[in-house]
This record gives C-alpha cells, sequence and structure tokens, in this order.
C-alpha cells in the first residue's frame, strides 16, 4: 500500500459530525458538572468520592477515583478548554482508530496521569490534595495527534502554530510547572 493511501497520511479534512464516543465523554463532563455546579450538595459529594486524592487511593483502597476524577472540573474555563481540546482532536482520531480503541487510549492516558498524580504526589508533594480533570487524557491525545499530522496548523489565540510546536509547548510548561506541586494544577498528571 502506499504511504499516500493509509488513512495518517491522509491531509486533514473538516467536516462531519462528532464521532459517539467524544460526543459520549463531552455530554458525561459536562451533565456531571452542571450536576455539580447547580446543586452543591452533590458536588460536596462527588468531590469527596470521586476526586483523585493520593491518600485514599493508597490507604483506602479507592482505586475507582482513578477513573472517575477524569469527570470533574474545577471551573468554568477548566471543563470549557478541555472539552474543546477533545473535540478538536479526539474527533479526528476517533474517526481513524474507532470509538473502542479511542475511549481505550483516552482512559488508558487518564488512568496513567492519575497513577503519576499519586506517585508524584507522595514522592513530592502533599498527598491529601484532590486531583480533578481529564487534562492528563487529554494532553495524551494531543501527543498523538501532534506525531500523527505535525504539522496541522491550529489556531491558538489569534496565532497559528503547528500542532507540533503547540503540544511542546504545553509540554514544556507543565515540565517547567513541576517545581511547584502543590500549585492547584497537576502539571505530573499533565506530563
Amino acid at each position: 500500500m502506499a504511504f499516500s493511501t493509509r488513512s495518517y497520511a491522509r491531509p486533514y479534512l473538516p467536516g462531519g459530525g462528532l464521532p459517539p464516543a467524544v460526543k459520549n465523554l463531552i455530554i458525561a463532563n459536562s451533565a456531571i458538572f452542571l450536576l455539580m455546579w447547580l446543586v452543591a450538595p452533590i458536588g460536596r459529594v462527588f468531590m469527596t468520592w470521586f476526586a483523585l486524592v493520593p491518600a485514599d487511593v493508597v490507604t483506602r483502597f479507592s482505586v475507582w477515583q482513578l477513573g472517575t476524577y477524569l469527570f470533574l472540573h474545577g471551573g468554568f474555563f477548566h471543563i470549557l478548554f478541555n472539552m474543546l481540546a477533545l473535540w478538536f482532536v479526539g474527533k479526528d482520531l476517533e474517526d481513524i482508530w474507532g470509538s473502542r480503541r479511542f475511549l481505550q487510549f483516552y482512559f488508558f492516558c487518564g488512568i496513567g496521569a492519575g497513577l503519576f498524580a499519586v506517585i508524584g504526589n507522595y514522592l513530592f508533594g502533599n498527598p491529601l490534595i484532590p486531583t480533578i480533570g481529564a487534562s492528563g487524557a487529554i494532553y495524551g491525545i494531543l501527543l498523538v495527534c501532534a506525531v500523527m499530522w505535525p504539522d496541522r496548523i491550529i489556531i491558538f489565540y489569534i496565532f497559528p502554530i503547528k500542532l507540533k510546536y503547540f503540544v511542546m509547548i504545553l509540554g514544556a510548561i507543565a515540565f517547567f510547572s513541576l517545581r511547584d506541586l502543590n500549585s492547584g494544577v497537576s502539571d505530573i498528571a499533565h506530563l
């Protein structure tokens, strides 16, 4: 098979609707965010039981938190940027890989980021600080898309930038932010 006929070598062609996995992830994240925002007691319960608290995972064996923290977000811009990134790059990846493989990779990255957050907070930070958000899974998807389509141009605010440089900048920001693990942003999960 010629290189140019392979699905990952074809140029980016916008269009079509959202594939089912990306659409369902966006709906689930948005619904949980709205529920937490509109009903404060539910938000507190969700944060207590479903946010990733490294001490709970290790001492109380709350291993479900490694998957549930992906659906909790700390504010409007937190969920907005995560879901926009999922929509922009997750759509193309799911179109190529299919829903099952895409979801496997999404949760592999998200749970892996959660494991690194647990280890990193135990070694260098505070294991009592909760981690929330789908950023670890989103960064994994961004990295794969940057490998598959490195020269794709995206618009970052008003500046056009190649996807490979955008992902490198995000990675550098997360790396250099590691010096403060108690900042409220889980940069170790981003990496």
